[in-house]
């Protein structure tokens, strides 16, 4: 991946919103101003094969922006999905630009380089699923490789399409994440979920209950989101920073620890039937007004019950 493009964009500015932003205004608010170079740019005009023969549109980047920049002088690699097209869904193209990346910062000598993967996906495209589901693989074997060589990956998951399917396992391979509160994290969507389970078991037209069970406050009260930023690009930003310092290793303690902390989280809320019993559970007092509190708020909440759990280890 070399010989990378310089791109100038406008900046949107440091308080624009993340989730009204498309991939590049993303880029240009949270990285250095006019330090992203990009690999495989729309002039390369590396298109999905197979979208012609459904009769839909193409993107010339395939919906996947990947690059390197500078993020406060620290030298970053950057991929980030176009939730616009296609619901920034991995087909065959999408995700062989983010396998490569993240190859490139294992092989390349760029381990210092963290690597930020801006989530914006409903999962793997129907129209390429046998090619998507194996970009997925792809994927997550290149990043436990570029982890287990020292690399850092860090997600950072704020936009429309949120973060489900293929898009939510990788999510789970990350060195750390950033979400905010529009920010959503599953496996299997809502709709999905009502299909296959029934209205009974999750109403996917709920829009509370969808966000309180996969939304960014429940996602990061829950330890699955290691930090949570307000929209703002400035917010990402000083996120993404912070956990390029202290994301875990990826070694054998941590993987012990991580399990043995899933066992205890299965243990103490498995018989919960809403994310408010979980909420009561931690100790929130009020959990029922979680949904309502500003992000400052919120994260003060957070941080106490984040310090109250490690006391009691």
């Amino acid at each position: 991946m070399s010989g990378a493009a310089k791109y100038h964009p406008a900046s949107p500015g440091l308080q624009a919103s993340w989730y009204e932003a498309s991939a590049r205004a993303r880029i240009a608010g949270l990285l250095d101003p006019g330090s992203f170079g990009e690999f495989i740019g729309p002039a390369a005009r590396e298109e999905s094969p197979h979208l012609d023969i459904f009769d839909l549109p193409k993107q010339f980047d395939d919906g996947m922006v990947v690059g390197r920049g500078m993020l406060s002088g620290k030298r970053v690699l950057v991929a980030a999905q176009e939730g616009r097209f296609m619901g920034g869904a991995f087909g065959e193209v999408h995700g062989a630009k983010l396998t490569g990346i993240l190859r490139a910062a294992r092989e390349l000598g760029d381990r210092n380089a963290a690597v930020l993967i801006l989530f914006d996906t409903g999962g793997v495209r129907l129209q390429e699923a046998n090619a998507g589901e194996l970009a997925i693989a792809e994927i997550m074997r290149a990043m436990l490789e570029l982890r287990a060589a020292g690399g850092r990956v860090i997600g950072l998951i704020g936009g429309r399409a949120g973060c489900y399917g293929g898009g939510g396992l990788i999510s789970g391979c990350c060195s750390g994440l950033v979400v905010s509160e529009q920010g959503r994290i599953s496996v299997s969507g809502p709709e999905v979920i009502e299909t296959n389970r029934g209205v009974e078991e999750f109403d996917s037209k709920d829009r509370a209950l969808v966000w309180r069970t996969m939304g960014g406050k429940a996602r990061h009260l829950l330890g699955l989101a290691d930090a949570f930023a307000d929209d703002a690009m400035a917010s990402f930003r000083a996120a993404a920073l912070a956990l390029i310092e202290t994301a875990p290793r990826f070694d054998l303690a941590n993987m012990q620890a991580e399990q043995a902390r899933l066992e205890r989280r299965l243990d103490r809320f498995g018989a919960c039937a809403d994310a408010r019993e979980v909420w009561a559970a931690l100790g929130v007092n009020a959990p029922e007004e979680i949904p309502d509190l500003d992000a400052a708020a919120f994260v003060e909440i957070a941080d106490a019950l984040a310090e109250k759990s490690h006391d009691a280890r």
